[in-house]
């Protein structure tokens, strides 16, 4: 089945991004159960608390709904992420809002956390609430709220009965300011509020990690900053990263000059760079999930040594479809074995310093 969904990707590129996306969501609902076996232990480790039988993870951006949750990890992914979630349903910025831009396998969006809203995805978790598998909860604000840590507390008291682990994201450039919830006034201020309110909850549902998403737009002083919040309250890690408003000169795609933010291979290097330099501030005292231009073993295996205990992707299957899952962990498991670690853990960081050290990539 999932060769079959891959064969058609060719005629998928030929309409528009949007409908391709809903294509596909469609198909992994009537995907059939799928017998993919045991990952290799090599691969396995527990990170937030939580037992990851490979590191490998579905970005948030696919499944925005949790419309088919349990159907991505029968793709052999580790976790999967859903959302942006807002409260209310929100139907994101007038269309096209999603260009591809296939030479250099990049993918442009402004999408602006078009969503459901929390009751629907509420509803399909809580109908999964005793299905294995890791899933955690991507969480944003509507756009016209005023109060957006509200939002952000009402998505932690809503979804930490069914989350693995939550993720307050306010490193989207595509609603207007939510940005500025990176700088340390606005970003102390939030994560106290949602911290306090993951507190509460876990009186009822057991402690669940709380995860912020940051961009790889911050320059070192504003990341410096960012970390001495995210340690004086307490959160339990950081995604590293989001997409980025900067276009690279070697993106000569006529689409490039769209506005939104720029994921897939275009992103690799900044958000590895950024990484990396993160990792060189919390080394092992805070996990990183590495996300951002991930689409092959050799990128994912990177991603690790520049401190990534987890590894997320998206825009790879875009252009390498479900089977990229596959061919990343058989990657993964040979690097690791040729590399002479153990285990993932191991590997974790190993050339963070050296990764940072290379020229900021432009």
């Amino acid at each position: 089945m999932i060769r079959l969904i891959d064969y058609a990707r060719p005629f998928a590129a030929l309409i528009d991004p949007e409908e391709a996306h809903r294509l596909a969501v469609n198909a992994l609902k009537v995907l059939p159960s799928l017998a993919i076996g045991r990952d290799d232990p090599i691969l396995g480790l527990s990170v937030f608390g939580l037992d990851f039988p490979n590191p490998l993870g579905l970005a948030a951006g696919f499944d925005k709904n949790a419309e088919v949750t349990d159907a991505i990890l029968r793709l052999g992914f580790g976790f999967t992420e859903v959302g942006t979630l807002t409260p209310r349903p929100q139907a994101g910025n007038p269309r096209p809002r999603l260009f591809r831009l296939p030479a250099a396998e990049g993918v442009i969006n402004r999408l602006g956390f078009n969503n459901e809203g929390f009751q629907a995805a509420g509803g399909r978790l809580a109908d999964r609430a005793h299905h294995d598998g890791v899933v955690g909860v991507n969480i944003g604000a509507n756009r016209d709220q005023r109060d957006r840590a509200a939002d952000y507390v009402a998505g932690i008291e809503t979804f930490a009965p069914f989350a693995s682990y939550l993720v307050v994201n306010v490193s989207s450039p595509n609603t207007p300011g939510l940005r500025d919830l990176q700088a340390a006034p606005a970003l102390d201020d939030l994560l106290a509020r949602v911290i306090e309110a993951r507190d509460r909850a876990a009186e009822r549902t057991g402690r669940k990690a709380l995860l912020l998403k940051i961009s790889p737009d911050l320059s070192l002083a504003e990341l410096d900053d960012l970390i001495a919040v995210v340690r004086k309250r307490g959160a339990d890690g950081l995604i590293v990263s989001n997409t980025t408003v900067a276009r690279p000169a070697t993106v000569r795609d006529p689409a490039v000059r769209e506005t939104g933010g720029l994921s897939g291979r275009p992103l690799f290097s900044l958000s590895t760079w950024m990484l990396a330099e993160t990792f060189r501030r919390v080394g092992h005292e805070m996990p990183l999930i590495g996300v951002g231009g991930v689409d092959s073993a050799e990128a994912a295996w990177t991603k690790i040594l520049a401190g990534a205990s987890l590894v997320q992707l998206y825009s790879g299957m875009v252009f390498h479809g479900f089977g990229l899952v596959g061919k990343i962990k058989s990657g993964l498991e040979d690097r690791l074995r040729r590399s002479g670690y153990v285990s993932i853990v191991d590997a974790i960081g190993a050339e963070a310093r050296a990764i940072a050290a290379e020229p900021w990539p432009t």
